[in-house]
């Protein structure tokens, strides 16, 4: 995902599932895991005898391939296509690793497809294409839409991302979603819900920050003035976007347009002066001091992975409410928590596409999944939660129209 960086596990890695145990993963623990690839293909039907083979393959399955050429529609449910997640990636933004091209990225993309597996109970296949050209990217899919059901783009640089995606959703009659930018925004704003519960604001009366105008950027920027935050300032590596600067491309240029509604200008210290929110999704530092002038019961969602912008026991001095990417701190904000279960929703649906709509109910029932727990150190649910995909897909399908 863009809102995380990381860096290559040198000899000894250090994850941990709260923030009382740690794992110890050795560089040789990780390579095996890896070896022949971390996916396989298993049938769902016998094969053990030649009644087995003859229902299966020939001549059986020859009655199934007639009727799908005279009924195109039971290919859904004579087929995995219908339920199939194609990951599909160009290896350009990768992690916190940057361009690395696609058999970089496919280790990556295998994990994601796991995760579908694991989490929403669907098949997936990484799909990574040696090219970074739109256009050949789009016909790419195009041509091989018989193939499968939906379509996660991941680890696409932005601005490309954009164009991307919004041109898929046009060409393709079956779910598109970049991750990187809406699994991130839905489980911000799930987290950002409970949090406001825990300080007691109104999100019309809030003024939230978010460092970073990348992919992740953009995207919690839009969902978060969709649900109603009174203001939105996002910043980029030259500063706070507003509608003076001549250096914006077409996507700053349009949010300029529409966040930052008392024109600010400057730089983070600026952006943050009286600010009740600021949202991480980015590389660079948060100094300290310019935390210091938050509001009263500041929240802090600090992304960046392994490194946050600012370190959590940093961050708890000037906010009420702290949040990371890291799985060894409270409130991970975690894609996990979101994009199995809005596919899976998607799909049981039959939707054509994901719409704002979709995302904000999936962001409600993450947030919902945390009842009288709620507490300043557990507004999301764990990623490992397994009533979090059902919930978010039973959100989604129920918001298709």
């Amino acid at each position: 995902m863009e809102a995380t960086q990381e860096t290559h596990v040198s000899l000894e890695a250090t994850l941990a599932p709260s923030a009382g145990s740690q794992i110890q993963l050795s560089e040789e623990e990780i390579f095996a895991a890896h070896v022949g690839g971390k996916l396989s293909i298993s049938s769902k039907v016998p094969l053990a005898s030649l009644r087995d083979l003859s229902i299966a393959y020939t001549p059986g399955v020859a009655q199934v391939s007639r009727a799908i050429a005279q009924d195109p529609a039971v290919a859904a449910s004579h087929t995995w296509s219908s339920r199939l997640v194609v990951v599909v990636s160009d290896g350009t933004a990768v992690l916190g690793l940057g361009n690395i091209g696609p058999r970089a990225s496919l280790p990556v993309m295998e994990g994601k497809s796991a995760l579908f597996k694991a989490f929403g109970d669907l098949d997936s296949i990484p799909l990574v294409l040696d090219t970074t050209d739109v256009d050949e990217i789009i016909e790419t899919l195009v041509r091989l839409r018989p193939s499968y059901g939906a379509v996660n783009l991941e680890d696409i640089s932005a601005p490309r991302c954009f164009e991307l995606e919004a041109r898929l959703i046009e060409a393709l009659d079956c779910p598109v979603m970049h991750d990187d930018q809406h699994g991130t925004a839905v489980v911000v704003l799930a987290a950002l819900t409970n949090a406001a519960k825990v300080v007691g604001k109104e999100f019309a009366s809030m003024r939230a920050v978010i460092s970073g105008a990348g992919a992740a950027g953009i995207a919690v920027a839009q969902i978060l003035l969709d649900a109603g935050v009174g203001d939105v300032v996002l910043l980029d590596s030259r500063g706070i976007i507003h509608a003076g600067r001549g250096d914006l491309n077409g996507v700053k240029a349009a949010y300029a347009a529409k966040t930052n509604r008392h024109g600010l200008t400057g730089g983070i210290h600026e952006a943050l002066d009286g600010a009740d929110v600021v949202v991480g999704v980015s590389s660079s530092t948060i100094e300290e001091a310019a935390l210091a002038g938050m509001n009263q019961d500041a929240i802090i969602f600090a992304l960046s992975n392994p490194d946050p912008e600012v370190q959590p026991d940093v961050a708890a001095r000037h906010a009420a409410v702290v949040a990371t990417g890291r799985s060894d701190y409270p409130n991970q904000i975690n894609n996990v928590l979101a994009f199995p279960g809005i596919f899976r929703g998607a799909l049981d649906a039959g939707a054509r596409r994901i719409t704002p709509a979709m995302k904000l109910a999936a962001a409600g029932a993450i947030a919902g999944l945390v009842g009288a727990d709620l507490a300043a150190d557990h507004v999301v649910p764990s990623p490992l939660d397994p009533r979090v995909a059902p919930a978010v897909a039973a959100a989604v399908a129920g918001v298709v129209g």
